[in-house]
């Protein structure tokens, strides 16, 4: 799998775009990429990768492949492959993950625990 960098995302990328005028309280799930741009409370359950906008506002726990977090969550993450935390990413609450990225700037308050990388299926 090709690393995808977080500014190069676009629109297009995502299955599905949450608007920031949306207000979203319950629970998501989903399989295919996704971006928060708006306010969503409850608890975040995803196979594929989420993206937390600038502007977005997250109270939920999350568990996902990917994670990238550029806006505020409050909340613990969890993510199959990797959890980034971008430089105007803000996290407050706990992280578990393979790979752990947070850039020079961010807010980070919580606990961090790196797993083991599962094995590839063949």
């Amino acid at each position: 799998m090709s690393e995808v960098r977080a500014d190069e995302l676009e629109d297009n990328d995502f299955d599905t775009i949450l608007s920031p005028d949306i207000e979203f309280s319950g629970s998501l799930k989903f399989a295919r990429p996704f971006l928060i741009r708006g306010h969503v409370s409850g608890d975040i359950d995803a196979q594929g990768l989420l993206v937390v906008d600038e502007e977005a506002v997250v109270e939920a726990d999350i568990s996902a492949s990917r994670v990238i977090i550029k806006g505020t969550v409050t909340g613990d993450v969890s993510a199959g492959e990797k959890v980034e935390l971008t430089v105007s990413g803000r996290l407050r609450g706990n992280v578990k993950a393979p790979e752990i990225f947070m850039e020079t700037g961010c807010v980070f308050n919580g606990l961090c625990t790196m797993t083991e990388k599962k094995a590839a299926r063949v």
